[in-house]
């Protein structure tokens, strides 16, 4: 049976934006500011989806991204990987879960690509203090 109060760990930059949480499934959940880190670190096109510019404010207000404004996934991505969605400038607009792998974003014209986490535009997301946390600072 399920443990019905899970602990979540949970690792903040020193400003207190979450970098990174690692849930019970065994996975790593990247946040705006952990994605800002891989962004910084690693060349385009890895981990990005690029979107273009009629979805760029709503994928921003953490709506999720869809198929049909797919422009440029990268090869590599599967479905589960964390992934950067960006704009034509390579500017994160958000993070979140591909749905489906990168040959399908190329491809379709409905569905979602990738399950927007969060957004650049915080404020619209509403989704802090959900989970029960452990707090880690990196220093």
């Amino acid at each position: 049976m399920l443990d019905p109060d899970p602990e979540i760990t949970l690792a903040r930059d020193r400003i207190g934006r979450r970098l990174v949480t690692y849930g019970i499934d065994g996975r790593f959940t990247l946040g705006t500011a952990g994605e800002e880190r891989r962004h910084t670190g690693l060349d385009p096109p890895a981990y990005r989806v690029v979107v273009g510019e009629e979805s760029e404010s709503v994928v921003r207000e953490c709506h999720n991204a869809f198929a049909r404004f797919v422009r440029e996934p990268d090869s590599e991505i599967r479905p589960g990987d964390e992934t950067l969605v960006v704009n034509e400038g390579d500017s994160v607009l958000a993070v979140g879960q591909a749905k489906i792998d990168s040959a399908a974003m190329a491809d379709f014209h409905r569905g979602i690509a990738v399950r927007v986490r969060d957004g650049v535009d915080e404020w619209f997301c509403g989704r802090q203090g959900r989970q029960k946390t452990v707090e880690l600072v990196l220093r």
